[in-house]
């Protein structure tokens, strides 16, 4: 039988995939044609989307990009039932692979079925190896995984990168009759989309991954902790625990082995700082979303007092393929303290925007330019944005840099949960700074007075800089500010908050001083220290930008050149999008 398969993950849907798949139905309904309909997620081409694949009787794949409701027809009817291939909109086929330069660098452990299987059909799982390797890991004993675990040399993909196995080895060895497992799902940097994808598009991974992680730290219960925004991600995992709890895969004596474990999904408000993990324990027991001191950690002392082990999705997403692999075949992959793959969204000024996994120690070079395309519309690198907003902005120097933990924090910036965030030389650093301080600032709990007080007031700097009332010694201050910062609060997420703007400061300094002492932005991207102004060359008086001007700012006489009052004007930029004979420059 031949299969339309429709990419519907939120990528997909967001680009118009939702009306794809409601013409594939008309369309099969009306031909009665024998072709089965089904979904997948993102197989992490976002820049093509909405993608489409033909599946012929022989198992033949075809991949076809940007397809609308009518492109959907042409494939229909030429190559579902011609058999004909439409060339004007495939990428990938037995033949050709026009997306080879964004596939051939990756190596997907994580992500290896993610746009392979529908995401809500536990047979698709279970006929790509899905939980062989709980079944093997039941027949093991908890000390020989948690073995394998540490020996894989799998850290933390949330961030932080700790080792798993040493995290393990704490839960499984804290006193307590009850034990927690929860996942940490609260994705809460701008541009980054690892987890939302992981988990529309394989829940079923992560939740076996959970399982084999219960059962090796000796935890019965967990929690599934997933921000609200991610409606998709949270529909696709109630069912598949719907399904694992009518199969035994969840709930009393799984599989006959004795094990029992119980799963619960928390769905997260959006606050930024419950992806720290005390705050987000906080959250699940219904308290406000605060971190607290530490120690004692979370595996002592956690969820309801209990011994609790936090890992984020990503890091569950490895364990099935390193207990059916072996974690001398993981760590085949990535560099000696660094082993395996990472995920990463790629996002902001580059061609192929996306998700790619790489193995750790591949460069940013090659995850930027080789897999991502370069810059595009045929703009200058000028910086990536990793680690969210408590990372850090790399400069182009660094690109041959190897991404991994190590490398990244010699940097300043962090390798965080993996999200790359690309900019261009249309982009003002300081600008760029302000934004993920003003982010930071407003998600902050409030509980530590350096971080509350002290992000408000690097802000108020920085916006007084951008607005051309910056002064030399305001550069002092933000380094003191961030210092005492980074020293005095609680948590990863405050103590990494002034991360932009200590690296913009390192690595584009001149930027700051020539906003303060030039009141120039050479990206054009502060309008405070610029202006509207009419060339009288080129204004005819035809009284437009005048007549439409809200503070009245604009005078001159008909049929004569034009002029701004700059005392008034509060650059809208109306003036210039009204001007028909482009003589309004910002300048």
């Amino acid at each position: 039988m031949k299969r339309l398969v429709i990419g519907m993950g939120s990528c997909g849907k967001s680009a118009g995939a939702g009306d794809v798949f409601d013409r594939a139905e008309e369309l099969l309904k009306k031909s009665k044609s024998n072709v089965e309909l089904d979904t997948t997620g993102c197989i992490g081409m976002c820049y093509n989307e909405p993608l489409v694949f033909v599946e012929d009787e022989d198992h033949q794949r075809t991949v076809y990009a940007h397809v609308t409701p009518d492109v959907l027809d042409q494939i229909f009817d030429e190559h579902l039932l011609g058999g004909k291939i439409v060339q004007d909109y495939r990428i990938i086929d037995q033949n050709v692979n026009l997306e080879d330069a964004f596939f051939s660098k990756q190596k997907r452990i994580a992500l290896r079925n993610v746009g392979n299987l529908n995401p809500e059909s536990f047979s698709d799982y279970e006929n790509r190896e899905g939980f062989k390797a709980l079944q093997k890991a039941l027949a093991t004993s908890p000390e020989e995984l948690l073995q394998t675990v540490q020996d894989s040399g799998l850290r933390g993909r949330g961030g932080g990168g700790a080792s798993t196995g040493m995290k393990w080895s704490f839960a499984r060895g804290a006193k307590g009759d009850k034990k927690y497992l929860i996942c940490n799902a609260d994705e809460g940097d701008p541009g980054a989309f690892m987890d939302r994808s992981l988990l529309e598009g394989n829940p079923y991974l992560v939740i076996e991954g959970m399982i084999i992680a219960g059962y090796t730290i000796g935890a019965d219960e967990g929690y599934l902790y997933v921000r609200a925004e991610y409606p998709l991600a949270i529909k696709h995992l109630r069912t598949a625990i719907a399904e694992l709890e009518a199969k035994n895969y969840l709930g009393e004596n799984i599989l006959g082995s004795g094990f029992n474990f119980t799963l619960h999904i928390k769905e997260g408000a959006g606050a930024f700082v419950c992806g720290e993990e005390t705050a987000l324990i906080a959250s699940i027991e219904g308290k406000r979303g605060m971190p607290r001191r530490r120690p004692p950690f979370p595996a002592v002392r956690g969820l309801f007092d209990c011994p609790t082990n936090v890992n984020n999705v990503e890091t569950f997403a490895n364990i099935p393929w390193i207990i059916l692999n072996g974690a001398d075949e993981y760590r085949k992959n990535g560099t000696e303290k660094s082993a395996g793959t990472k995920v990463f969204a790629l996002a902001g000024k580059i061609k192929r925007s996306g998700l790619v996994e790489v193995p750790m120690g591949t460069t940013l070079r090659e995850v930027i330019f080789d897999i991502g395309g370069g810059i595009k519309d045929g703009g200058k690198f000028k910086a990536v944005q990793m680690g969210g907003p408590s990372g850090g902005c790399i400069p182009e120097k660094y690109l041959d840099l190897p991404i991994d933990y190590d490398s990244i924090n010699q940097t300043g910036a962090i390798m965080g949960s993996g999200g790359m965030v690309v900019m261009d030389e249309s982009s003002c650093m300081v600008d760029v700074a302000k934004y993920f301080l003003s982010f930071t600032q407003k998600e902050s709990c409030g509980k530590c007075p350096f971080c509350r007080i002290g992000t408000k007031r690097m802000l108020e700097i920085l916006e007084r800089i951008t607005n051309g009332k910056g002064k030399m010694e305001d550069i002092d201050k933000l380094y003191e500010l961030a210092e005492n910062i980074k020293a005095s609060t609680l948590c990863g997420l405050g103590q990494s908050a002034p991360n932009p703007v200590l690296t913009t400061l390192k690595y584009f300094k001149d930027e700051y001083i020539a906003h303060i002492q030039d009141k120039e932005c050479k990206a054009g991207v502060c309008t405070n220290l610029k202006s509207y102004q009419i060339d009288p060359e080129k204004c005819v008086g035809c009284t437009m930008c005048a007549r439409k001007c809200p503070q009245e700012c604009i005078s001159g006489s008909v049929k004569a050149a034009h002029k701004i009052d700059q005392e008034l004007c509060v650059k809208c930029g109306i003036c210039q999008d009204v001007c028909k004979f482009d003589a309004v420059k910002l300048v």
